[in-house]
């Protein structure tokens, strides 16, 4: 008797290894879930072909100023490397996202704090360190802070184009601005999310914004 409870033990045992390799993927000892790769600066691919974003950021898309700076960074970071996935939920889209660490140092934070991705508000423990981190790489002019994608004054690529384009970040209403609108000096282009200048208005219509009712 004590041999099949031994045996079935065993069983069991094996079954747990198993049921966890299914859901989590495979992995390394204690080392953590492998990640085999990187799709852009906020969401990964881990061992199983299960795709993982990172949570609380969000990191432009590839074609848009610093995608490529961010994704690179993130897959230098972490592909071929083993992380612990902590506070995972769905978002909106019902997609897996999660706080993710390397080495005990949280990812997340790291693409923040260097200017990789934005900050996106969510009810996680780390919430107010993430919050902390945007704003080190803010005031640093960092990454996507930095002038090649965050400009107010001029467009550094071609100055004598000055049309603002800019993109709400809660309606998605598309607006430009002409020197001379009331919010022309205080816009600010963020290229990072889409938002450009423009040599003429026709442009900026053409690009799928509206002149700003602010202006003259």
């Amino acid at each position: 008797m004590m041999k099949i409870l031994a045996g079935l033990g065993w069983v069991l045992f094996g079954l747990s290894i198993l049921f966890g390799k299914i859901i989590f993927g495979n992995k390394s000892g204690d080392e953590g879930i492998k990640v085999i790769g990187v799709i852009d600066g906020d969401t990964i691919v881990l061992d199983g072909k299960v795709k993982l974003r990172l949570r609380q950021i969000d990191a432009p898309e590839l074609e848009f100023c610093w995608g490529e700076e961010s994704k690179q960074y993130l897959d230098e970071l972490l592909t071929g490397k083993y992380i612990e996935i902590k506070e995972k939920t769905l978002d909106q889209q019902g997609r897996d996202m999660a706080l993710v660490y390397m080495d005990g140092k949280l990812v997340n934070e790291m693409m923040l704090v260097n200017g990789m991705a934005r900050y996106h508000s969510d009810s996680t423990t780390v919430r107010e360190d993430l919050k902390t981190a945007q704003e080190f790489a803010k005031t640093n002019n960092l990454g996507l802070f930095s002038t090649k994608c965050y400009q107010q004054k001029e467009n550094v690529e071609n100055p004598k184009c000055n049309i603002k384009a800019n993109i709400d970040k809660n309606t998605k209403d598309r607006v430009y601005y002409v020197p001379g609108c009331v919010q022309y000096k205080t816009a600010i282009v963020e290229k990072d999310i889409g938002e450009n200048w423009y040599c003429s208005e026709k442009e900026a219509v053409e690009a799928g914004f509206r002149k700003s009712e602010r202006c003259p």
